[in-house]
């Protein structure tokens, strides 16, 4: 085939998953073939890429969890998949592998070394995570999504920012409708995992509000499915109107609509608020790697696009009193948005897409 091949290998979450699908976007609009690789769980993100996107998914595994029996056979399943995927280069030539994090971005970057394969990875959160720590020098560039990142000594990274998907740029910098006596749309998205503590505390905080708050309130809560029966009951008897669901398709649609978003700080999450432009309050998952969730939030917190609080001493009652605050002041959210804008980076893929094309040279 005369179109160049790249390989992206993305590990199982939404994190990693989204700007690999981005930059998979870019790759596709420019002529390239595309292959994803990645786990059973990676795989159910997958739906969102392009058609055009061959996926394999590889046979990897964890030695941080599984118990004792999973963490013995571990590198055995890791052993199996490098040889795999060294198989399949074979067979199948890639001209360049990016791996964007997480246990299934091995077997491809391993390959990808030992067959001398142009490699890259990029680094989303401000925190460098395990397996892109274990690869950075190994690969030709690391590129990153969060300034600055923590990364290993003597290693140089190079910020491109978050990418974000296509759905995401149809609403970039929309025009931001501030608080007024109309409805009031608040969106609360909590990433793939940690996202109990939005459940016990925003629906809480949302009914201590003023009555003539709540009645204009539209809130889409995205909440584990354990959770939701509970979530949807506490907005019910407090005359809330909410759509709550375990993941939204439409988050892009959402965040334009919404006056105030309430979040997790994971690095995808902040690159679609920070694109679209909105005010944000932001909970950083404490038992984040490296705490790096709080790393990401940093730069919205210093430049007055986010109020920012600890898990460890979060609760009801500050966050009904920061909420209020915003929503009652039309300036105050409407500087957040703005400063949320000026730390985006609309064009992350395009300059991801530049690496790729250096290294391939």
């Amino acid at each position: 085939m005369s179109e160049p091949l790249a390989l992206i290998a993305a590990g199982g979450t939404g994190g990693h998953m989204f700007p690999a699908q981005s930059l998979a976007e870019m790759l596709l609009a420019n002529g390239w073939r595309v292959r994803l690789s990645t786990d059973e769980r990676g795989a159910r993100y997958a739906g969102g890429f392009p058609d055009a996107v061959e996926r394999q998914v590889v046979r990897s595994a964890t030695t941080a969890r599984g118990g004792v029996a999973g963490k013995l056979a571990a590198p055995f399943k890791i052993a199996s998949g490098v040889l795999a995927a060294r198989r399949a280069f074979r067979r199948d030539r890639p001209d360049v592998v990016v791996g964007f994090g997480g246990y299934p971005t091995i077997p491809a970057l391993s390959a990808a070394w030992s067959l001398g394969l142009p490699r890259m990875i990029h680094e989303q959160n401000g925190v460098m995570g395990r397996v892109n720590r274990l690869f950075a020098s190994r690969v030709h560039r690391v590129a990153c999504g969060i300034w600055p990142t923590d990364l290993p000594q003597g290693i140089s990274g190079l910020h491109v920012g978050n990418p974000v998907r296509a759905a995401v740029l149809d609403h970039a910098a929309a025009p931001y409708v501030a608080p007024g006596q109309g409805d009031l749309h608040l969106l609360v998205i909590g990433g793939s995992q940690g996202a109990r503590v939005l459940s016990d505390l925003v629906p809480a905080a949302l009914a201590a509000l003023p009555d003539d708050m709540r009645a204009r309130l539209i809130v889409s809560h995205q909440a584990r499915a354990e959770d939701a029966e509970r979530v949807t009951a506490t907005y019910a008897d407090a005359g809330i109107r909410a759509n709550v669901q375990p993941f939204f398709t439409d988050v892009p649609e959402r965040l334009a609509q919404a006056q105030l978003v309430i979040s997790r700080s994971g690095a995808s999450s902040l690159a679609d608020i920070t694109v679209i432009g909105r005010p944000s309050i932001l909970i950083p998952f404490a038992a984040a790697t490296g705490d790096h969730q709080t790393a990401n939030a940093q730069a919205l917190a210093e430049s007055g696009a986010a109020l920012v609080h600890p898990e460890s001493v979060l609760d009801a009652e500050s966050l009904t009193r920061d909420i209020r605050a915003i929503l009652n002041d039309p300036a105050q959210a409407t500087a957040m948005a703005q400063a949320a804008l000026s730390l985006a980076r609309p064009d992350a893929a395009r300059r991801l897409y530049d690496l790729v094309t250096e290294i391939v040279r």
